[in-house]
């Protein structure tokens, strides 16, 4: 091993606890203050602790008489709403065991989770969800029930009302009987290669995770008069990690899955943070860039400089040097750009978080430049979220931050980054050979390439089975290029090939939205395949990959692109359901395309 870093905590998690502890103990200490706010005939109700924890032991009872004993595992398949929260304190209730799945499972994915976590019961959204769930539950021996979420009478009315009749002495005894080490959830990871495995992850590790996150400089916002938007899938471990955190802090808490109109819900819950992935930073920025260009040649160019401006103060700010010319076109911006920018946030936000993939420097230099400071981590599924993170005080832009309090980070010889602390797993849901192959004298191997700087500054430069490998034995980690090449509107995704061959080339898709625009601007018709044709559609994506091309060496710049005509989806198969791209799919679907880049 050639670096090592931890981070020591003074916290400690009892050998007893259980995450519903925290809903009890947050009705029991401040019973009015308000947890959640739900929508409830087109208005935004509250929901204060007491009434959370009341309806959450009722649906818990309802478990009960359905025959969900300790141990169990339920699945939950919804979208991001208030009842995943209730259901999922509730199931932890009755000491079972939560299993997410994403809404936009099919009925195969479905069968593959309920088979192998031989879970009791599926709860779904709604009737759409229902017939996927009955096809995918088809034969199984098992039989799992079905209950529906937006039924007739809504599932969480049905469960209240048939646990009436359970003692409630039934969830103190059941309370008891859940150690810190018992499982929490079984998240199936998303399967890039082959087939999901079950991650155990531990009340031990959610609680840790938490406290992690309130002894660092975070918790100045994890705070009782606080309010988040919750709106990423909450069967990811990163949105389910911080909403656990943020409401066992007390922080209020709003749901949405309404994506298109997340705008217009953060101008009305005006959040004072909010957790989201690259793409929505990213369409945040394109957004504005396009508001800019529609207003004309001026707005454009204004915009242009606005950017630049916000990057170079960001960049001069770090390294502790803004000079007085590059203050004062910042404060103009301030006035005239960043504004409105901070308002689509809904004008309040302190922070936001970032997680899922990769940034980008350039972007979030221009988001810090704005004044909306955009903090980086790093984390899997198999970690229950973050173990390294970027905090207010203590950030480096282009790294995943330090390691949490009570986690540790190292390389291996040959760069591959490994962890250790109370939020790793344990292991995978029965398959002894993959949790064995995962871990190397305790620590967990997560499969990415790292480097640390002096001060513990982890960053990511790879993914080990990512690697490239170029017929001239040249080793090249795509992540960096791709990033680079996304950071265009035009670009929707990028994935670089060149395994073996004589030089790195690259697979693009365009964004539908931003090429509509594009050809707006530059008063174009016709298809994409007439487009890939044309002198400036040309141009501009050599300039795009010219641009990405400065960011490495020669040897490993890209030589040549193939722009797709499809888009990557997860229905199509090139996607899993946390959007991360399955290269060997990419790989087999588009082969006649890449041999062609080498004729």
């Amino acid at each position: 091993m050639r670096e090592y870093v931890a981070v020591p905590a003074t916290f400690t998690v009892d050998d007893d606890w259980s995450c519903v502890q925290s809903a009890y103990d947050r009705a029991e200490r401040t019973p009015d203050n308000v947890a959640f706010q739900r929508p409830v005939d087109g208005r935004w109700t509250d929901v204060t602790n007491k009434e959370f924890a009341d309806t959450v032991r009722g649906v818990a009872r309802g478990l009960v008489a359905r025959g969900v004993n300790a141990g169990d595992r339920v699945a939950l398949l919804s979208s991001t709403r208030y009842e995943w929260n209730v259901i999922d304190f509730a199931v932890w209730a009755v000491g079972a065991v939560t299993v997410p799945v994403y809404d936009s499972s099919s009925a195969e994915q479905v069968r593959w989770i309920m088979e192998d976590s031989a879970a009791r019961v599926i709860i779904v959204e709604n009737d759409r969800h229902a017939v996927t769930a009955r096809e995918g539950t088809a034969g199984l021996s098992t039989d799992p029930a079905i209950l529906v979420i937006d039924s007739e009478i809504p599932v969480i009315e049905t469960l209240v009302s048939e646990g009436a009749s359970v003692d409630v002495t039934v969830l103190d005894e059941r309370r008891a009987s859940v150690r810190a080490d018992s499982p929490a959830t079984l998240i199936y990871t998303s399967g890039t290669t082959g087939r999901p495995k079950g991650c155990m992850l531990t009340h031990r590790n959610f609680m840790s995770e938490t406290l992690a996150v309130l002894e660092s400089p975070f918790s100045e916002y994890l705070r009782e008069d606080a309010t988040t938007v919750m709106f990423l899938p909450l069967a990811h471990v990163l949105a389910r990690a911080i909403t656990y955190a943020g409401f066992h802090a007390g922080v209020t808490i709003a749901h949405s899955s309404d994506i298109a109109n997340l705008v217009d819900t953060f101008s009305e819950m005006r959040p004072h943070y909010i957790l989201a992935v690259p793409r929505v930073f990213q369409k945040v920025f394109n957004k504005a860039q396009a508001t800019a260009q529609d207003g004309g040649t001026f707005k454009a160019w204004m915009f242009d400089k606005a950017t630049d401006t916000a990057v170079a103060y960001s960049r001069a700010r770090q390294d502790g040097r803004v000079g007085p010319l590059l203050r004062l076109r910042h404060a103009l911006f301030s006035k005239l750009v960043y504004a409105k920018l901070v308002n689509a946030l809904g004008g309040r936000c302190e922070i936001a978080i970032s997680g899922g993939a990769a940034l980008g420097t350039r972007l979030t230099h221009f988001f810090d430049g704005i004044g909306i400071n955009i903090f980086e981590g790093y984390g899997l599924t198999e970690t229950c979220a973050a173990i390294t993170v970027n905090t207010p005080g203590h950030t480096r832009i282009g790294s995943v931050g330090q390691p949490l309090p009570g986690c540790a980070v190292r390389l291996a010889s040959d760069g591959e980054v490994e962890v250790s602390g109370p939020v790793v797993t344990s292991g995978y849901w029965q398959n002894e050979k993959a949790t064995a192959e995962a871990f190397a004298d305790g620590w967990f191997r997560t499969g990415d390439l790292g480097s640390l700087d002096e001060n513990g500054f982890l960053t990511i430069t790879g993914r080990k089975k990512e690697i490239i490998v170029t017929a001239g034995g040249k080793n090249v980690a795509p992540n960096q290029l791709e990033d680079a090449l996304r950071a265009d509107p035009l670009v929707a995704e990028a994935v670089c090939v060149g395994d073996g061959q004589p030089f790195i080339s690259v697979l693009l898709t365009l964004d539908q939205d931003e090429l509509e625009r594009w050809k707006s601007h530059h008063n174009k018709t016709g298809s994409l395949y007439d487009l890939l044709k044309d002198a400036d559609m040309i141009e501009h994506l050599d300039q795009t990959l010219a641009k990405a091309n400065r960011s490495v060496s020669n040897t490993e710049s890209i030589k040549k692109y193939h722009v797709l005509l499809d888009q990557f989806t997860e229905e199509s198969g090139e996607l899993t359901a946390s959007l991360k791209v399955k290269r060997n799919v990419v790989h087999q679907k588009y082969a006649k395309q890449i041999a062609a880049l080498y004729n």
